[in-house]
């Protein structure tokens, strides 16, 4: 299943909004997929990352 996950995470005091799809089994796996893709690509701590909505994607 996809999943659409829209949110934002702070570094260097901005605001940095986004929009990302992920493949997962559950909206679970897809919350924990984007915060490690998020943390990584971006070098952000799960901390700082807020997740505002989740959407299943057909």
């Amino acid at each position: 299943m996809m999943f659409r996950i829209k949110g934002y995470f702070r570094k260097g005091g901005k605001v940095v909004r986004f929009t990302k799809t992920v493949e997962a089994d559950s909206e679970k796996l897809a919350r924990e997929k984007l915060l490690s893709l998020i943390g990584s690509n971006h070098k952000v701590k799960r901390a700082s990352i807020y997740i505002e909505g989740v959407e299943k994607v057909e």
